[in-house]
Formats: C-alpha cells, sequence, structure tokens
C-alpha cells in the first residue's frame, strides 16, 4: 500500500482539547525531534465554542523551528447527511485568512443522519430494526462527508470511515462509485485526506483509489499525547518500512 510522507503529522492535538495531555510546545518539541517537516496542531470544537483564538494565539507564538512547517486546525463533527458542520460559523469563515486557521478537519464521529448525529448506539438499533440498511448508512456517511467537504471550502478529511466499524460495517462495503463521487469533490476542492495512525484508516483500497483520482494523502497520528506525534507504527508496516 502506497502511503503519504511520513515526515508530517498532521493531526495533533493539545490541552485545548479536554482529550489531550500535551501542550503546543510539547508537541512542537516533539515534532522537532522526530525530525518532522510538517506538524499541523488541531484542536476540537463545537459550533458554541469560543477557544479557537486563544489556540491560534498559543500557536503563533511558538518559536521557529528551522526545517518544520506549523499549521493549524479545528477538528469538527459532520452534524447530518446535508453536511452541517459543528464549528462556529466565523471559524468556518475565517478558515485559510491571517485571523484564523488553516483547515477545518471534518470528522465523522457519528453517522451523519437525516435528522442529525446518530450515535452508534442508535444506528445499530435503527439496523436492528430494519429502519435502514448497511448500505443506507455507508451512503448517508459518503454523502454527509461530500457536502461537509463543499461547505467547509478548506478542508481536510479526519480518519474517514471510522464511524463504519463501530456499527459493524465494513471500509470494503464502501462502493467504488460513492468513493469515486468523493474523490470528485476532494480533488475539485484541493481538500487533503489523512491516513489515520490511531485509527488505521482508510486502508489499502480505499487509499489506492483516492490516490488514483489524484486526491492528496497526509499522514495523521491524531496524537492527544507528545510521545505519539510523528510515532508511525502501523502507517511504516503497511508500506513496508522500518
Amino acid at each position: 500500500m502506497t502511503q503519504p510522507r511520513l515526515d508530517g503529522d498532521h493531526h495533533v492535538h493539545s490541552t485545548f482539547s479536554d482529550d489531550a495531555r500535551s501542550t503546543p510546545a510539547e508537541n512542537l518539541a516533539a515534532a522537532r525531534r522526530a525530525g518532522l517537516r510538517e506538524i499541523r496542531m488541531v484542536d476540537h470544537v463545537r459550533a458554541s465554542s469560543t477557544h479557537v483564538p486563544a489556540v491560534l494565539a498559543a500557536v503563533a507564538a511558538l518559536p521557529a523551528v528551522e526545517g518544520l512547517r506549523v499549521l493549524t486546525g479545528v477538528e469538527a463533527k459532520i452534524l447530518d447527511v446535508a453536511g452541517t458542520i459543528d464549528a462556529p460559523r466565523d471559524v468556518l469563515a475565517a478558515l485559510g485568512t491571517p485571523s484564523g486557521a488553516d483547515r477545518v478537519l471534518l470528522a465523522d464521529h457519528q453517522v451523519p443522519g437525516t435528522d442529525g448525529p446518530w450515535s452508534p448506539s442508535t444506528t445499530l438499533r435503527l439496523l436492528d430494526e430494519g429502519r435502514v440498511t448497511r448500505a443506507d448508512v455507508v451512503e448517508l456517511v459518503v454523502t454527509g462527508t461530500l457536502r461537509a467537504v463543499e461547505r467547509a471550502g478548506r478542508a481536510q478529511l479526519a480518519h474517514p470511515f471510522s464511524i463504519l466499524p463501530k456499527v459493524g460495517i465494513a471500509e470494503d462495503d464502501v462502493p467504488d462509485d460513492l468513493l469515486d463521487a468523493l474523490a470528485g469533490v476532494l480533488v475539485a476542492t484541493g481538500t487533503p485526506v489523512e491516513v489515520n495512525e490511531k485509527w488505521r484508516c482508510p486502508g489499502p483500497r480505499v487509499v489506492a483509489r483516492l490516490r488514483a483520482a489524484g486526491v492528496a494523502l497526509v499522514a495523521s497520528t491524531d496524537a492527544h499525547h507528545a510521545d505519539d506525534v510523528g510515532a508511525y507504527r502501523w502507517l511504516r508496516g503497511a508500506q513496508g518500512t522500518a
């Protein structure tokens, strides 16, 4: 499986995320020790979040490290099949500007349902009751994702299809035509897709099809502790490197 370069980590959380343990400065030091050329510092947001200016200020105040490019981002959930993004409107409007984050990382933490996000337990119940099929769930995930990409304009896909195993569906259940539709939107918008160490997704088939379509791929650890920044174990094994 041909993977992205491993001298970048495009999804790293700091203590501005309530489930992370390292500061931006600690993550920067870890990136330097790992010999990375790029790091994207990312923290979780919701539509009600107010901490993004503080996050960006903290990253901007970090000392420059020769040979290391520091990027920024906010991670937000895709809320529904219409592609609604769980992030403040002003944060989304400022993406790519001097006062904003570089990109919004779109995450399928839940299934983007017809009436809002469906948790894994809700989705499993709907499947058990026969109210939706596995194919329906896959289509919701792909359609919600590509619509969110179109809405955002400056996005990065965070651990794509990580929700599927949580509801008993394999990534290989995503049909080629849906992958191709998603790839078309990703290429048209210049949206990179991360190959995620923590969630081990997307897998070989999806990576190969996206790459063949011209989608940009980046590596990420989804690190929540500095010790994990740039630490690629699954990814190194997947592409047969030491």
